[in-house]
């Protein structure tokens, strides 16, 4: 079985300042290998919130280097600079909603502002798109919520088998009859 390639992207202006540490982009490292007993490998990058940029990162990965799954994080907020889905979207085939809600709807237990964050979630060909939050926090508050669905997606794209710990995260898999 060949190992599944995930993109992680982390979008921040702080990357271009030159010493920052991208403690967004290592929390879903973390959180997708505590979840994922298959092999997976992540191909990661951290660029600046710039749109041109943003959608140039996402077609590289999803059609050049053959990503089942890319999760980005940051850029989804209110502010100017913040084009994440706008990114997303304009990269996309079809749009994925209900991963967006979901995200919401999870993260207003814990924090008003929650209504602020612009997560989406989109599919270009075969390619599973998810824009997470930019705190280590939330990343896993999000991601324990939408990410149940995430490996039937893929199933359902024909992409690789997602094989989960399931102590950890349970996926969502129809029963065969």
């Amino acid at each position: 079985m060949a190992k599944a390639k995930i993109g992680i992207v982390t979008v921040s202006d702080r990357a271009s300042a030159g010493v920052y540490e991208d403690i967004s982009g290592k929390a879903i490292i973390d959180t997708l290998n505590d979840y994922l007993t298959s092999e997976w490998e992540p191909v990661y990058e951290v660029i600046p919130d710039e749109q041109d940029v943003i959608e140039a990162t996402l077609i590289k990965m999803a059609d050049e280097q053959e990503c089942c799954l890319i999760v980005t994080t940051g850029g989804t907020g209110p502010a100017k600079r913040d084009v994440t889905p706008e990114a997303t979207e304009a990269v996309c085939d079809r749009m994925m909603p209900g991963f967006g809600e979901l995200m919401r709807a999870e993260s207003l237990k814990f924090v008003p502002t929650a209504i602020l964050s612009r997560q989406t979630a989109g599919l270009r060909d075969d390619t599973l798109i998810v824009n997470l939050p930019g705190k280590p926090k939330s990343i896993r508050e999000c991601l324990d919520a939408v990410f149940p669905a995430i490996p039937y997606c893929i199933d359902l794209m024909e992409g690789p088998f997602l094989e989960c710990n399931e102590e950890v995260i349970k996926p969502f898999r129809p029963k065969a009859k």
